[in-house]
């Protein structure tokens, strides 16, 4: 990124003992296309692909605010895509689309340390969790139709296991029903075949125990499930997914006299104008659900106090084409959407969008990515002021 760097090596030094003037952010970036440019106006031309890793502090209070004060080099066809943190936050794991790689950087080391592990069954790697005990990391394949395995303490790969359901995205693990969901999600070479389900995994096995439809639609529904997460301490186990193609929020609900899981939508986004919804995050005791909507791009609020299994809408803020992720901060106080869907005509604006979790209204915007010609892929704030919500 052409942006001025005169901080990294500061920030090298102060991050062990930062203060409270400060909310620093971890984000992953690409280059926006070329036409991308040109209908922004920015004077960049024809440039090669670009990718990276920033650290940029977005507390709005800070003299610093929506600067970048570190970056790390990424390939140029890397296509990093998601930032997950494991249990313990002394590592991110960082997918990829373009290569059968997993990146992994210490947390607890400064300047950070990168070490890239081969996932050879994986093409498209999408999304990670973790065993409760921190020691075991699964990566969703979309592009191979696989789910990935590995050590998650000396982060070596382990075993492939074949996903129940084709194209898996989303991935959420509940060891106290001894179940792995995944979501069948659409072909990653051109979005076609989009799925209407989710498929079901022994956990303790890695055997296929079938599937549910997330659809009160017609086969073939066109829903393309993208997202699952369980809402944390509920009983029975609750998850909730987002179809992104269907434009619908589904509960599935596990049904200790059947073992099974019960189906049944939960929203339906178009009543907002609102389509393709993406990411889900939960309250630390399950009673808020938060999902972004990417088109034209809003933050939505649930409550969930009454019932794990009905959501009532609390409100709706309007943010950036192509809302996607939420960094959390972990006093309560503010949310940031990143605004970038995979660099999608009309839902890749670049921004992120700064939340009083207090108010719930949407305060700032920043667009250093923007002003610089890249686009933000996914954001999560460093371990100091990083709130998981239920990832």
């Amino acid at each position: 990124m052409k942006k001025i760097m005169i901080f990294a090596m500061a920030l090298a030094l102060w991050l062990p003992i930062a203060g409270d003037a400060e909310i620093l952010a971890m984000l992953n970036y690409e280059s926006k296309p070329n036409e991308s440019l040109k209908d922004l106006k920015l004077p960049f031309g024809t440039q090669e692909r670009e990718e990276g890793i920033a650290i940029m502090d977005v507390d709005p209070n800070s003299a610093a605010y929506g600067e970048i004060l570190m970056e790390i080099p990424l390939p140029p066809d890397l296509v990093a895509h998601h930032i997950f943190y494991n249990r313990d936050a002394t590592k991110i794991y960082l997918t990829a689309l373009g290569k059968p790689e997993l990146r992994v950087i210490d947390m607890t080391r400064h300047p950070y340390r990168v070490k890239v592990i081969d996932v050879p069954d994986c093409t498209v790697g999408e999304d990670v969790v973790f065993s409760a005990d921190n020691k075991t990391w699964y990566l969703s394949c979309m592009g191979s139709s696989v789910i990935v395995m590995g050590d998650a303490v000396n982060d070596s790969y382990t075993r492939t296991i074949e996903s129940p359901v084709l194209y898996p995205h989303g991935i959420a693990i509940h060891e106290g029903i001894d179940r792995i969901l995944v979501t069948s999600t659409v072909r990653a070479t051109d979005f076609g075949d989009p799925g209407e389900s989710i498929g079901v995994i022994e956990g303790s096995t890695g055997k296929s125990l079938g599937s549910f439809r997330v659809s009160d639609q017609a086969s073939p529904a066109n829903e393309a499930p993208v997202e699952v997460v369980f809402v944390p301490q509920s009983d029975p186990p609750v998850a909730y997914v987002t179809n992104m193609n269907g434009g619908t929020l589904w509960s599935a609900t596990w049904n200790k006299k059947t073992g099974e899981f019960d189906a049944r939508k939960a929203y339906d986004f178009a009543v907002e104008k609102a389509a393709v919804p993406l990411e889900i995050y939960f309250s630390d005791n399950g009673a808020r659900l938060y999902v972004t909507t990417a088109k034209p791009g809003k933050f939505h609020i649930f409550d969930l106090s009454e019932d794990r299994t009905e959501v009532s809408l609390v409100k709706t803020l309007d943010v950036g084409e192509g809302a996607h992720h939420v960094a959390f901060a972990k006093d309560g106080r503010y949310a940031w959407v990143q605004n970038s869907f995979i660099n999608l005509p009309g839902m890749s604006e670049g921004s992120i969008s700064v939340i009083d979790m207090q108010s719930l209204t949407v305060v700032d915007t920043i667009n250093t990515f923007i002003e610089n010609g890249f686009n933000p892929n996914c954001m999560v704030l460093l371990p100091e002021w990083n709130h998981p919500m239920g990832h």
